[in-house]
């Protein structure tokens, strides 16, 4: 027959093809080239970058050449263009920490006075990037991009140098890094052309970045203000400031000028808290701790502050689960990098059963004292040192037990290096103790029994931290009310939970993990948060429904996975306040109360519309239920300024999730102030009508990454 002539002929082609016998994967780190820029792609088809294949011979050759010390001339500031050591300044060292007492190099310091000059160049913009179009910026950035893809080893180097970083770990902070500025200067072209708003910086963006991630996220706050179209000046940690220099390094090669990104080291206490204090300053990027948040709150609360704090990360492993591949995960995510990652998993919770099952304790204990523990520059270290001797709260728990706790591993300091400590693991942790309210960043794991999921995810939430959270179950019923019961930024089922990578899953927590409205980093929201928007026509109530309307079916109710990858499925998801409080102002009109009640009412959030009590409502009220938004989820309640502020003072209860003013302008003096000591964010920008932008008010974003199950 005709099929199985078919057949046939196919069948004898396919023995006529000669197939390459080479390797497919031909990765050399020693000899790639990137000779042009990546033009720039929709936001939506975006690629990562590769990290280093460290399973190819040549690679392991180039990563032995980086572990050599490199000499590095001492490291001025850069303001207004200019390289400064001023013989006045306070010159402190770039350290070691594998090797104490080595000094790297020597850095020039901030003071008062620099900050002046730093903020006014700033503002000034003598270079003009903020009227740059988005089309010259963009190729900007996108040599910028190719410069950190050459740097890659010597970026890596410096993070082994300054910040005790194992090769592993750095290899992807560099692609990281990558990833962010060409994903940025992507996602900022569909705010830029869209056609009912007008899209511009903020201004002046002060990045202040940790020693933790020294690579990936001053890059990711610097290329996401630069992207949007702000000017920026880099605060790097003190412990990480030859990683900075390095980073930044990379943006002038590229082509961003030098006072258009400048470079001032200084003391967070003082020069640096003025830097964030400026009234010129016009946004903060913190990635930090959830107490240096509130202090900057404190001395000035109108700062627009975009804050990525602290986590009490944990694990929830239950008896329907994989118990080896949970080891596996748990034990990576708890102490790579020392647990020093701000995602890191510090609390391990049991079901019952499997927190009395011998095997499965021998197993985990045994997995963790396999861990090489040693010095950065010995390629064969799995967990590098400290970037400081514990102190604190890391030295408490590193050498204390609460009541009913014991070592299943006790955590020892390695040789003479006060830096390099073996992990920990403290068997029968307490609810509501020490070990498991209080965020240790250090290589400290607690182990905690349940009996019931529910009782897991109180447990969890109890801690107040919300950036990641795992479970390791094969039961689909388990997940989903876990998934629906967590209050975290990132969740990760039957995987590690760090590592996050670019658009795959978009990082920011909840709760004391987040300070300002909370679009994620890496995601295609993000960059909203540093523009200005101006409508290009008067706010229109039937215009602002129908945007609401359609974004809401066609992006915000939806759930996305972008890559749709073999083995792991990554989600993409935003959920509504329960509650939104649409507060009323003597300025505000009828359609800017209107249009926030229809945006609020679309999310299906609760719509409670504040008043002062002097303010009469018929006028607006009637106005909004005349032209049919409002529905039965909303309400109108009299409250002085002085109860609001009680409200939010008071979160999280009262209904006080999400409070949205129609103007910054609008917000007294004292609810701010609240709102800054209680970590609440204000949505105060001007009410618009395109809901791709106004939208984002009312949601929190999360992300879910799921791995298949390997059988």
């Amino acid at each position: 027959s005709e099929e199985w002539t078919a057949l046939e002929q196919g069948f004898r082609r396919s023995c006529e093809v000669q197939a390459d016998d080479g390797p497919r994967r031909t990765q050399d780190r020693n000899t790639e080239h990137f000779d042009e820029p990546n033009a720039e792609t929709d936001w939506r088809e975006f690629v990562n970058e590769a990290d280093t294949d460290w399973s190819l011979p040549q690679n392991s050759k180039w990563a032995e050449g980086l572990v050599q010390s490199a000499a590095v001339a001492d490291i001025p500031l850069v303001i207004d263009g200019a390289e400064v050591r001023s013989a006045e300044s306070e010159v402190r060292r770039c350290v070691d920490p594998s090797r104490p007492g080595q000094v790297l190099c020597r850095y020039t310091q901030a003071d008062a006075g620099g900050i002046e000059r730093a903020v006014a160049s700033a503002r000034t913009d003598a270079d003009g990037w903020r009227a740059m179009s988005h089309d010259d910026r963009s190729a900007v950035l996108g040599r910028v991009a190719n410069e950190i893809r050459k740097a890659r080893g010597t970026l890596m180097r410096a993070a082994l140098m300054n910040g005790g970083k194992t090769l592993a770990e750095s290899d992807p902070e560099v692609s990281e890094a990558v990833d962010f500025v060409e994903f940025y200067r992507a996602s900022a072209r569909e705010f830029f052309e869209l056609t009912t708003l007008k899209a511009r910086g903020r201004g002046v963006v002060a990045v202040v970045s940790p020693w933790n991630f020294p690579v990936a996220i001053p890059c990711g706050g610097i290329a996401a203000a630069l992207a949007a179209g702000n000017t920026v000046i880099l605060k790097p940690a003190s412990e990480a400031v030859l990683i900075a220099w390095e980073l930044c390094q990379c943006f002038w090669r590229g082509g961003v000028s030098r006072r258009t990104l400048q470079f001032v080291p200084c003391s967070g206490a003082g020069a640096g808290a003025k830097l964030a204090g400026h009234p010129d300053v016009d946004a903060v990027i913190l990635t930090g701790g959830t107490e240096t948040a509130r202090r900057m709150l404190a001395a000035r609360p109108e700062m627009r502050l975009f804050a990525e704090t602290g986590g009490k990360n944990a694990s929830v492993v239950t008896a329907l689960s994989d118990r080896e591949l949970a080891v596996k995960h748990v034990v990576h995510s708890a102490f790579s990098h020392g647990g020093q990652k701000c995602s890191a998993t510090s609390l391990l919770l049991l079901e019952r059963e499997v927190y009395e099952d011998p095997h499965f304790r021998r197993m985990l204990c045994d997995a963790v004292r396999s861990m090489p523990v040693g010095s950065a520059w010995e390629l064969p270290s799995r967990i590098g040192p400290l970037i400081r001797g514990p102190g604190g709260e890391l030295e408490t728990a590193l050498k204390t037990l609460e009541p009913g706790e014991s070592w299943a591993v006790m955590p020892r300091q390695s040789g003479d290096n006060p830096n390099l400590w073996s992990p920990g693991v403290k068997w029968g942790v307490t609810r509501g103790s020490f070990t498991h309210v209080t965020e240790f960043f250090g290589p400290m794991l607690g182990v905690m029994p349940f009996d019931t999921l529910d009782e897991a995810i109180e447990i969890v939430n109890e801690t107040g931290y919300g950036l990641t959270s795992g479970i390791h179950s094969l039961d689909e019923r388990e997940i989903e009310k876990w998934k629906a019961g967590i209050r975290a930024g990132n969740l990760y089922v039957n995987r590690s939970t760090v590592g996050a990578v670019v658009l795959r899953q978009p990082f920011g927590g909840m709760g004391k993990s987040c300070f300002g409205p909370g679009m994620k980093a890496g995601g295609p929201n993000y960059l909203a948060q540093f523009m200005q928007f101006e409508p290009r026509t008067p706010l229109s109530i039937g215009d602002a429904r129908k945007s609401c309307e359609c974004l809401w079916r066609d992006e915000f109710s939806r759930e996305h996975d972008h890559f749709k990858l073999i083995g792991q499925d990554n989600i993409r998801r935003y959920l509504p306040f329960g509650v939104v409080r649409v507060r009323v102002a003597p300025a505000d009109t009828a359609i800017e109360i209107e249009a926030r009640v229809a945006a609020a009412s679309v999310t299906g959030a609760q719509v409670i519309v504040s008043k002062s009590p002097e303010l009469k409502s018929e006028g607006w009220s009637e106005y909004g239920r005349k032209s049919g938004s409002w529905a039965r989820n909303e309400e109108v309640v009299d409250e002085t300024d002085e109860e609001l502020a009680a409200r939010i003072a008071a979160q999280p209860a009262h209904g006080t999730e999400r409070i949205r003013y129609a103007g910054p302008g609008r917000v007294p003096e004292r609810v701010r102030l609240a709102a800054a000591q209680a970590g609440v964010s204000l949505a105060d920008e001007p009410v618009l009508g395109e809901a791709r932008v106004e939208l984002l008010w009312y949601l929190r974003e999360q992300s879910i990454s799921h791995d298949y199950h390997r059988y």
